[in-house]
C-alpha cells in the first residue's frame, strides 16, 4: 500500500527545489512529488534527473507532477495528472500497467471517472485555500471530503484518496476519520524549520489506528 505522507516540492529554481527535497527526504519522507511549474524543458530534465537519483538514495517514490513525456524518459514511479492535463486513460496506454498514475479530483464525479480510466490514487482537494497552486477547484473542507468518501463507499469505490490542499498539523486527525488514506502537503513542510519533529508528528497522526 502507498505511504500516507506526500510531498510536492516547491522551489522556483532547480537549486531551491534540490535544497528543499533534500531536506524532506533527509527528515522522513518517502514519496516526493515534483511540482517544478512554467520552467524550460531543459531545467525541469536537469532537476528531475537530480530528484530521480536522491529518491532512489532514500528509498522514496518518485512522482512527477502534469510532465507524463518526463515521468516516462527519466523511468520515473509515476506521474500526476491535474484535471486539465492528459486523460488518464491515455497517460495509462503510453506508461503501461507497472506505473503509478495519480489524478487530481475536486467531485465524487472525479473520482469514479479516474477510477474507471485506471489510476492508482486520488489527490482529493483543495481542502481549504492554499496560495501554492493557481486556479483552485471550489474548496471542500471537512463536509466535502466526508460526503464524498461516504459515497464512495456506498458505491464501492476503493482508490486510496490524498487529502490536499492548506493543511495544517491539526487537521490530520478530523481528516483521518472522513476515510482518507493520507495527505499530500507542500509548505506545511517547505516552511518547517523542524522538518524532522513535523514528519515524526505527521507519521504518528497518519499511521495512529494503522494495526501493524
Amino acid at each position: 500500500m502507498y505511504h500516507k505522507l506526500q510531498y510536492i516540492s516547491q522551489g522556483n529554481t532547480i537549486e531551491e527545489q534540490l535544497y528543499n527535497i533534500h531536506q524532506a527526504l533527509d527528515a522522513g519522507c518517502d514519496w516526493v512529488q515534483m511540482r517544478f511549474k512554467n520552467q524550460t524543458a531543459k531545467d525541469t530534465f536537469k532537476l528531475a534527473e537530480t530528484v530521480k537519483f536522491l529518491c532512489e538514495e532514500y528509498l522514496a517514490n518518485f512522482i512527477v507532477n502534469d510532465n507524463l513525456y518526463l515521468a516516462q524518459q527519466i523511468a520515473a514511479d509515476g506521474v500526476h495528472l491535474g484535471l486539465t492535463d492528459m486523460k488518464i486513460e491515455e497517460a495509462r496506454a503510453i506508461l503501461g500497467s507497472t506505473k503509478i498514475i495519480g489524478g487530481t479530483a475536486n467531485t465524487f464525479e472525479d473520482i469514479e471517472n479516474h477510477v474507471k480510466n485506471g489510476c492508482d490514487y486520488i489527490g482529493l482537494g483543495p481542502f481549504r485555500f492554499t496560495s501554492t497552486k493557481e486556479k483552485l477547484s471550489p474548496i471542500l473542507g471537512l463536509s466535502g471530503y466526508f460526503d464524498i468518501l461516504e459515497k464512495m463507499k456506498k458505491n464501492k469505490l476503493e482508490i486510496p484518496v490524498y487529502a490536499i490542499g492548506g493543511i495544517d498539523l491539526k487537521d490530520i486527525s478530523p481528516l483521518m476519520e472522513t476515510g482518507i488514506h493520507g495527505i499530500a502537503v507542500s509548505a506545511m513542510i517547505t516552511n518547517s524549520d523542524q522538518k524532522k519533529k513535523l514528519i515524526q508528528q505527521l507519521n504518528e497522526k497518519l499511521y495512529a489506528n494503522v494495526i501493524v
